[in-house]
């Protein structure tokens, strides 16, 4: 997968790649991306070309993150949607939002999470991809709730992160500028009975003032200051 502005860049002008479009060399895939002749691209060499080639910091997030390393219970036999995030500075090119990979595509531009922390690199094919380790998958998906993702289903996966890292989990939560995301993942790992919660040092991260209503008609919980479904309050009660 390689992008035509990288290819530029690397000294191949646009007249010579059409030359060896022409020559069947490279087959387009939209506007500004090239593929060798006879590749098989999935979504993760797309994301490749985003990363390596483009410079963007957009990545397999949330749910999609867990999924890929194997840290979702429910693995379906198929993906069918695929969840990405990325910065407010980062924007999907065209090529990317045209081309259909197979899967439904939706992508998060946001900046409560610096591009900087909580990505790991895990191999695909000939190359490698930063996707969002556990502890950063997990905040992703409480960015997207309850609206978008189910905070019992968040929970069911924040039970089986039983081997969290306190120190990466330090940086996330530093670094975090959601107090809604903050305190959810307290109250979830928290919840869950989770050993390493008890090594993170509560005085350095910021969980803002005030309740916060995540939804409505549900049960409040003063540690934490969250209003959170019944349903989930009730859990392992």
């Amino acid at each position: 997968m390689l992008s035509s502005a990288w290819l530029a860049d690397q000294g191949y002008s646009l007249d010579l790649q059409k030359r060896y479009k022409r020559s069947l060399w490279f087959d387009s895939i939209g506007t500004g991306a090239l593929i060798r002749h006879g590749d098989q691209v999935d979504y993760l060499g797309g994301i490749y070309a985003l990363q390596a080639q483009l410079g963007l910091s957009i990545h397999p997030a949330a749910k999609t993150a867990l999924s890929i390393q194997g840290k979702a219970h429910y693995l379906e036999l198929a993906t069918k949607s695929v969840q990405l995030f990325g910065g407010t500075e980062d924007s999907l090119p065209l090529w990317f939002k045209k081309r259909d990979w197979g899967v439904s595509v939706a992508c998060k531009l946001t900046s409560f999470l610096s591009p900087d922390i909580g990505l790991v690199e895990i191999g695909h094919k000939s190359f490698k991809v930063k996707v969002s380790s556990p502890a950063r998958a997990i905040m992703e998906c409480l960015y997207l709730a309850p609206k978008s993702q189910p905070l019992l289903e968040v929970f069911e996966l924040m039970e089986g992160l039983n081997n969290l890292r306190p120190a990466s989990v330090q940086t996330l939560l530093e670094g975090c500028t959601s107090v809604k995301v903050k305190r959810l993942f307290l109250y979830l790992a928290d919840k869950a009975g989770h050993e390493w919660l008890s090594h993170i040092n509560l005085d350095k991260i910021d969980l803002g003032s005030g309740k916060r209503a995540i939804v409505n008609d549900g049960v409040y919980v003063s540690k934490y200051q969250i209003t959170v479904p019944k349903e989930l309050v009730n859990i392992n009660e």
